[in-house]
């Protein structure tokens, strides 16, 4: 694939963007008048060739800058840096934040330490992800980097939460943006030319470095072999937001659908694309980096702690090889299907998709359990059925980890 060849833009799932034709051009053009405007308030639209992608992951910052293939390969090498300023930043003061916190998540975070990373989850009663939250402490707050539609669902639900304990959760996102690079070529101490201006009010770097290329301490991995995020020192810096137009003037930018390729590529799940109302953490292999299986008692362990001792998760996340013919990318929500007795019958759905710089066209898809791991898959993107190999991310034998013999039912008869 050339590097000056065009991305394949993400069609829209099934009926979703079709508009209603009852015979009166008007509607659809009254519809697009009240329609708000894209969000283009951040510096680094300024820069040339910015492009924001109607239906991109990220909304508020650009897309991409022209070429979204050599800007995956320059990201991927850490030279380029990307604006994911529209992302929320919260922060939780108080000296019983981290034990608080940890009484109500998925990961161990009484002994997190000044600087360093984690990522932990919001779950319900039966188990299934509420939120998600990326961590840094700096000794004296512990900041959570969350999903721009997340900042204030998660800030409401931690003050609901508060109790008589001493915390102060606070939305900061007015005061600080988070910047998203590979590597450590930009940070202070790396021996760059120019660092980015890395907040610290507390005397501690604001650099959370994602914890998806190992396994945590408590976690569990459910992929077989070699994973591909180990490859990819992803970190998510915090700076000043006023500090926003001088960095757009110092450091070469790759667009949101960079670090979503590489994202895609490295098994990476994320919580605006891979969680539905019904996800659980084994789904999608998020054991690995965001629940201690070993930890006290928080709301849904219940579930996590059954379902990988003794069951197995009903779906499982895998990576979609498509056929490029069609030259569509099927959007979040395209209906994946698979063939029994020759009935072609949904499995699943994408969560997430793109044009890879070296693997092609892939997505991320959640489906059920049962599928066989060489069953043919077909995706429907609108009115185009694309081919689809899976690779196995989660198997199908995911869980059950304690492996307790199965006791003959009681009256059983044996043949």
């Amino acid at each position: 694939m050339s590097d000056d060849s065009s991305p394949l833009e993400p069609q829209p799932a099934d009926h979703a963007s079709r508009s209603v034709t009852d015979g009166s051009e008007a509607v659809s053009e009254a519809a697009e008048l009240q329609a708000p405007a894209p969000d283009r308030s951040s510096p680094f639209f300024a820069l040339d060739a910015a492009v924001l992608l109607e239906g991109a992951a990220d909304q508020g910052v650009p897309s991409h800058y022209g070429n979204p293939t050599i800007e995956q390969r320059t990201l991927e090498a850490g030279n380029a840096i990307v604006d994911l300023s529209s992302r929320g930043v919260l922060s939780v003061t108080g000296p019983d934040r981290l034990s608080w916190l940890n009484s109500i998540t998925s990961q161990e975070l009484t002994r997190l330490a000044p600087g360093q990373s984690t990522e932990t989850l919001f779950l319900d009663q039966n188990g299934r992800v509420e939120h998600a939250a990326k961590l840094i402490d700096d000794g004296v707050t512990v900041w959570l980097l969350v999903e721009a539609s997340e900042a204030e669902p998660v800030l409401s639900w931690l003050t609901r939460m508060r109790f008589m304990l001493r915390v102060e959760p606070e939305d900061r996102t007015a005061e600080f943006a988070t910047i998203g690079v590979v590597g450590d070529r930009f940070l202070a101490g790396s021996g760059a030319a120019s660092s980015l201006p890395i907040a610290d009010p507390n005397g501690v770097p604001l650099v959370w470095r994602d914890p998806w290329t190992g396994v945590t301490h408590g976690g569990h991995q459910y992929a077989h072999g070699d994973h591909p995020g180990e490859h990819l020192p992803w970190a998510e810096v915090l700076v000043p937001r006023a500090a926003l137009p001088e960095i757009v003037t110092q450091f070469p930018a790759a667009g949101s659908l960079a670090a979503e390729a590489l994202r895609i590529a490295a098994w990476r799940p994320r919580f605006a694309s891979e969680v539905d109302e019904r996800s659980i953490p084994h789904e999608l292999d998020w054991l690995r980096s965001a629940v201690h299986l070993s930890k006290g008692c928080y709301r849904g362990q219940e579930t996590v702690a059954k379902v990988h001792n003794l069951g197995h998760p009903p779906r499982r996340l895998v990576l979609l090889h498509l056929d490029g013919s069609e030259s569509v990318l099927p959007a979040p929500g395209s209906i994946v299907r698979a063939e029994r007795q020759g009935e072609w019958l949904d499995v699943g759905a994408v969560t997430s998709s793109t044009m890879h710089y070296e693997l092609g066209p892939v997505a991320l898809a959640v489906i059920k359990r049962g599928v066989k791991p060489d069953a043919p898959l077909v995706v429907f993107a609108d009115d185009t059925s694309i081919a689809a190999a899976q690779e196995v991310i989660v198997p199908s034998d995911a869980g059950a980890v304690a492996d307790i013999p199965r006791l003959p039912r009681l009256g059983a008869v044996k043949r």
